[in-house]
Order: structure tokens, then sequence, then C-alpha cells
């Protein structure tokens, strides 16, 4: 009689032929969901051309809108996505984005309501391509988009002074220079300009995901007073990550103060050490991000030009430092959270 062990014994290589299949099946699933977006996108586009078409043609009015949402719902109950505001979305859709490209960034490549979102929130063709191709590579979220384009991500990302050019070999400086921003904003954490700097490192850990996500994509938590031994001495790092994208450590230090040459000293020994001690072979070498209160960008220059290591200075704000206009239209905690509810409601039309 076979046994229950015999049984369930597996051929030699099963395993590693499972593990090829799970990944292949998972690709498949996710081409099949670009293909059917492309094609969402697409009937939506023509829809909107249609709609617009007819208003020129015909002199629509809402009223016509509302019973052809009210005819399409009938037509398709199993379907959702045929709501006066979502047609109303697709005519601005191919009012504003006739050939389906955000410059050279196709259109069908995004979520529909992120496509809604970038139409709505920007004016600017410039900036909207440039939001589509950062939302399309890094696989943004709709509330992330409209969080990096609520926070000028476009005129911050890229911004620090840094050494990168000279310190790193290329295409690496670039990817590096292009993943740090000037300034970054910590207004979530509900500080003061006054706060000394443990008392910022505890907020940036206590709103971790939040911290995360200003970083960008890529940051891994490693640790927080990271400790280094150094011929018998201790030093402690504030903040530890690794980058996923630039396969590096990378070292953050803050400084409650306006930024001083001695500082990016400082930082420099600190990369050493963590080359030295931390970083593995196949690791790239460590780079630091240094967070000041203020900054000269010409004195950061000259300072980090005779620094050994790779370094980024940039300053950090505590308090949002916006337009008036802008300011006003930054949304209350009620009114993200109306945000959310209306985004889930939204996707619940397209299931």
């Amino acid at each position: 009689m076979t046994t229950d062990k015999a049984a369930l014994a597996l051929p030699d290589g099963y395993a590693d032929w499972l593990k090829q299949l799970k990944t292949e099946i998972a690709r498949a699933q996710q081409r099949a969901a670009l293909a059917v977006n492309a094609e969402l996108v697409q009937l939506y586009g023509r829809i909107g051309r249609d709609i617009l078409q007819r208003q020129e043609a015909q002199g629509w009015g809402a009223k016509v809108i509302d019973r052809l949402s009210h005819d399409l719902k009938d037509a398709f109950p199993a379907m959702r996505g045929w709501s006066t505001r979502n047609l109303k979305y697709m005519a601005f859709f191919a009012q504003h984005c006739p050939d389906g490209q955000f410059g050279q960034q196709a259109a069908a490549q995004l979520p529909w309501f992120h496509i809604v979102t970038l139409l709505t929130k920007l004016d600017n063709p410039v900036e909207r391509e440039w939001y589509a191709s950062q939302a399309v590579q890094l696989g943004w979220s709709r509330t992330t988009l409209e969080l990096n384009i609520k926070n000028r991500l476009n005129l911050r990302q890229g911004a620090a002074v840094t050494n990168f050019q000279a310190r790193l070999p290329s295409p690496d400086s670039a990817l590096a220079h292009d993943t740090l921003k000037d300034p970054y904003l910590f207004d979530f954490l509900g500080l003061g300009d006054d706060a000394h700097e443990r008392e910022i490192e505890s907020g940036l850990i206590r709103h971790i995901t939040r911290f995360l996500l200003e970083l960008g994509a890529g940051f891994a938590f490693v640790g927080r007073q990271f400790r280094l031994e150094v011929a018998g001495d201790e030093f402690f790092i504030d903040l530890l990550f690794y980058h996923t994208r630039l396969k590096c450590y990378v070292v953050v230090e803050l400084k409650a103060t306006a930024f001083k040459p001695e500082h990016a000293g400082q930082l420099n020994f600190y990369l050493a050490a963590v080359d030295a001690q931390i970083k593995a072979e196949d690791d790239k070498p460590t780079i630091g991000l240094l967070l000041c209160k203020q900054q000269n960008r010409l004195v950061a220059e000259y300072a980090l030009s005779g620094i050994d290591k790779p370094i980024g200075v940039a300053e950090y704000q505590l308090l949002r430092d916006l337009p008036e206009t802008l300011g006003r239209n930054l949304p209350t905690i009620a009114e993200i959270e109306a945000e959310l509810a209306g985004e889930l409601s939204d996707q619940d039309e397209l299931k």
C-alpha cells in the first residue's frame, strides 16, 4: 500500500517549475489587465469624441447626457462607468487629449481616473506629460498622483545640490541625482519651525509611511540611530535606508540649522564607515543625503566639491511654504477622507 508520504513525493525540479509557472501566470494576468485597460480608455475616447461632435452639430445639452447615462446603464447593467459625470469626463478627455497621448506618453497606459486627475488638476501639457510618465514608470496610485501634483513634485525632483556627477559613474549619477528632491516637505509632522532634530527624527519614524512616500519610490527603511563602531568608538547614523533601484545604502542626516561645510565632512565619514562595514560586494557605493533647515546652494556646492563620497544637500520644510492661492486649495483632513471615499466609489463604477 502506498504511504501518504510516497503519494506526496514530487519529482526532481517540480518546485523550480512551479515557481516559473507562477511567474508566467502573474505576467500574463498583468498583460491582460493592461490590455483591458487600454481598450477601455480607447472606448472612452471614442465615446467622448462622439459626444463632442453631437454637442457641436446638434446642440446637445446636459439633459441629453443624463438620458444617455440612463440608457447605457439599462443596456449594460453589469458594466459600470456610465454615470453622467463619467460621460462628461470622456468628453473632456477627447477635447484635451484628442490623440490619446500626453506628449510622448500613451494615455492608455494609465488607469482611467489617473487620466481624469491629470486633465482636471493640471493645465500645462508639459506638466501632464511629466506626471503621466512618472505615474506609469513608478506605478503611482491615484492618491499618490494627486498628492505629488499638489506638492509640485515636478519642481522639486532632482533639485538637490549634489556631487554625484563627479563621484558616481554614469548612468548611476543621473539616476541618483533625479532621486533626490529640494525641498522635502515634512508638514505632515505637525511641528513648528523651532523643532529640534530628535523631534523631527521621531516624527518621521512615527509617520514612516508618509515619510517613505515623500522620499520617493525605492527607499526601504533600515534603522534609526544606526550604530557604527570604529576602532572602539561608537557613532550613530540618524536614519539608514536601502534604495532598491539604486542598489545602495542611503545615509540620511538631519540638521535643525542652516547647512555648514563641516556637516558634509561628518556625513562623508559615515559613508566611508558604511561602505567598509555594511555594504555588500554587489552593492553600489553608499550615498548620503543631508537634510538642513536652510542651505546656501553655492556654499553647499563648494563644500561638496572637496568631498570624496557622493552626497546630496537639500532643505526640509516643516511648514508648507506655498503661494496663498495654492495654499487655499490644500485639502483638510475631512476633505481628504471624502476624496478617498469618492475614489472608492469611482473605482466601483468601473468594476
